[in-house]
């Protein structure tokens, strides 16, 4: 099969982030690489990246070597510098870690969070219900991403939502290829509603066990996906 390259139209615009320029690039291609728009297996070329954003090669050599260091991207000396295929054993590495500090932080937040801070929980949740009537995908997707982020917050541990991001990149390209799965959003509207009632009664344990059974349906369901899209995985 014929390689491609990544769409380079679709890298978000650097002059609607904030932060160093060099950070700027290197979330702009993440962001393109964790959202499937760079499609895993194509060819990145530098000289494309800096045309598209006007930026020197410094900045975007530092973002793929920053990104080849988290396993997103793949660079072959004297070859090319390809998006990485996914990896069912990655994913699961990600997933057992996921799960351990997310059950961790549910059980904190459980015992610990505010009325606001439910509060937010709530209205998110009603936001995701009205996202899945509309069949509105890509907004679900977000809205379910912030709801995670609302319980990581209860917590206050500063550095968990960076560490819980860092060991994401493989699980949560893995998740867009199974939106939408039919019935998977109302499974995991419920599964969150779980989740909150939990956090809601102040039930450390119904908490983890339903933020477990919730983080679990993952790899359940992306083994029958690697078959049918071979081309998405490394072998």
């Amino acid at each position: 099969m014929a390689t491609v390259d990544v769409d380079v139209s679709k890298l978000p615009d650097l002059s609607e982030m904030s932060g160093l320029l060099s950070d700027r690039v290197y979330e702009a291609v993440r962001a393109a690489i964790l959202s499937l728009d760079f499609t895993p297996g194509a060819v990145i070329r530098k000289g494309a990246l800096c045309e598209e954003l006007g930026v020197s090669r410094q900045p975007v050599s530092d973002a793929i070597l920053k990104l080849a260091g988290e396993g997103l991207v793949e660079v072959v000396p004297q070859s090319a510098t390809r998006v990485s295929k996914l990896s069912m054993r990655e994913v699961r590495e990600d997933a057992f870690l996921r799960e351990a500090l997310e059950v961790a932080a549910v059980k904190r937040a459980a015992e610990v969070r505010s009325d606001e801070q439910l509060s937010r929980l709530a209205r998110n949740l009603r936001l995701q219900h009205l996202q899945v009537e509309d069949g509105d995908y890509d907004e679900f997707y977000r809205t379910d991403q912030a709801f995670h982020r609302l319980i990581i917050d209860c917590c206050e541990v500063r550095r968990l939502n960076d560490t819980i991001r860092l060991v994401s990149n493989h699980v949560d390209r893995a998740r867009l290829l199974m939106l939408p799965e039919p019935g998977r959003t109302v499974e995991t509207l419920d599964e969150h509603a779980a989740i909150l009632e939990a956090i809601r009664v102040s039930d450390p344990e119904a908490a983890g066990s339903a933020m477990q059974t919730h983080l679990r349906q993952l790899t359940k369901r992306l083994e029958p996906l690697e078959k049918s899209r071979p081309e998405m995985f490394s072998p």
